[in-house]
């Protein structure tokens, strides 16, 4: 079943075409009552809004939790939690599945021997496979289609009607943006700074990602900040999901992996960072620097050597090139150093090994990875949760796409915060890391709305 929104509502303002109208629809579904966990993502102007819940699988520290239809086992694990999730899925009643979900930091940690690291109560991945699958495909013109699949009419009847109230005029109430500072160095992220720097010095490692938190001091209205930091923002990915406990509004810069049907296998490091959005002066000026400048430039080399090597590592011999090599990519507050990377994924690979080589995301961990991670963990005073995780979709057909968990938003019942980091290489200066995460954060803290009268 579909129809287009402007059957329904008669029409859609300039200002609220794609994709703007389809973040406001997705998060008018998501406040609508509807649904009590859904995920939202957006990739290459096509929007997926999956919810319910048909199958889920969460992973901890130490089991597999599997609730599958009526039926729910879990059991102890040990290995590659990759693996151990691909088996699980494997296993479900259905053979024809599409999961939406996310997987945490820790993710990574079982492979390179930091498990005793991990909280004993933290989840490392947390995947659904939804009852609902509505679908707003790319329309260059007017306007979008909704495709409600196979949603129970009734309930694809009261959807387009939220969709319709989503899109029409007259223009929504104002929303009660409340911008989060973000210039307090309140866990001494300098300090820290500069103890890596010293680290690196002697040899320990080549570079780490450095990250701080920054707590929001009030309730916060998730959907109406999704649709604020879409419009701000031009994403790689975009993202809006409430999970179990975890809420979560995206606007990432790039992709950790993707892997096609015909098994081609992506990565798209970005490092290298300097301010956007300034004044086309500035912002060239800016551009030209960061191209020039040998810090970022070496920053940048590194990692991309580094995921040439992690591709070569499950791709057919000979395949793994570079397509893409620094150019400058614009998202959002600030502007990127990019590379693309990719292979054709070897016969006796699978894409859940990809995302296993491949995560986290050099460009959010560090080089050598294994060392580098061991310093986030020393280094960093709270466990990152999701933050530098990854947002996941994947399917039967051995399509699989895993969204870096950056310039997000996160909230739980308990807590709201941001959290951005900077690469640190030898010739970094703690107060230049510090101002390249308020740069970050910039893509999400002025669109912060406050929950209240107003928000949507």
């Amino acid at each position: 079943m579909s129809l287009t929104v402007e059957a329904a509502a008669g029409g859609v303002p300039d200002d609220l075409r794609p994709p703007l109208s389809a973040a406001r629809i997705c998060a008018a579904w998501a406040a609508s009552g509807e649904f009590d966990e859904y995920l939202v993502y957006e990739r290459e102007g096509r929007w997926v809004f999956a919810a319910g819940v048909r199958a889920r699988l969460i992973l901890t520290r130490s089991t597999v939790d599997v609730v599958d239809g009526h039926s729910r086992t879990t059991t102890e694990w040990s290995g590659d939690p990759a693996r151990v999730i691909a088996d699980a899925l494997a296993g479900l009643k259905s053979s024809t599945w599409r999961v939406y979900g996310w997987v945490g930091f820790d993710f990574c940690a079982p492979r390179h021997g930091l498990l005793e690291r991990v909280p004993e109560d933290a989840e490392l991945a947390h995947l659904i496979v939804p009852e609902v699958e509505l679908v707003i495909e790319p329309d260059t013109v007017d306007p979008a289609h909704i495709d409600t699949g196979d949603t129970d009419p009734d309930r694809a009847a009261r959807l387009l009607a939220v969709a319709a109230r989503a899109t029409a005029p007259p223009e929504p109430a104002a929303v009660d943006v409340m911008p989060v500072d973000v210039s307090d160095d309140r866990d001494d992220y300098r300090g820290r700074v500069a103890r890596a720097v010293d680290e690196i010095a002697r040899g320990d490692y080549q570079k780490v990602i450095l990250s701080r938190r920054v707590d929001i001091p009030f309730d916060i209205d998730i959907s109406a900040t999704f649709v604020r930091g879409r419009e701000a923002n031009d994403p790689a990915r975009s993202y809006l999901f409430r999970l179990g406990a975890m809420s979560g509004a995206g606007f990432s810069p790039e992709l950790v992996v993707a892997v096609d049907a015909d098994r081609r296998v992506v990565t798209e490091p970005l490092a290298g960072t300097r301010a956007f959005g300034r004044g086309d002066a500035d912002d060239a000026a800016a551009r030209a620097d960061l191209l020039s400048d040998p810090k970022e430039v070496v920053e940048h080399s590194m990692s991309v050597r580094a995921c040439i090597e992690e591709i070569a590592s499950i791709a057919t011999p000979g395949s793994t090139a570079v397509s893409e090599y620094m150019v400058v990519r614009e998202r959002g507050s600030v502007q990127h150093l990019a590379s693309t990377v990719a292979g054709q994924l070897a016969p006796n690979a699978d894409p859940w090994q990809a995302l296993s080589v491949l995560f986290p995301s050099i460009t959010a961990s560090g080089i050598p990875k294994a060392p580098a991670l061991e310093a986030i963990y020393r280094l960093e005073p709270e466990s990152r949760g999701l933050y530098s995780g990854a947002v996941i979709t994947a399917s039967s057909a051995g399509e699989l796409e895993a969204t870096l968990a950056l310039r997000t938003v996160f909230a739980t019942d308990e807590a709201a915060w941001l959290q951005a980091g900077a690469g640190i290489v030898g010739q970094s200066t703690p107060a230049r890391e510090f101002e390249e995460t308020c740069e970050k954060l910039g893509s999400v803290a002025p669109y912060v709305v406050r929950r209240g009268e107003g928000g949507r």
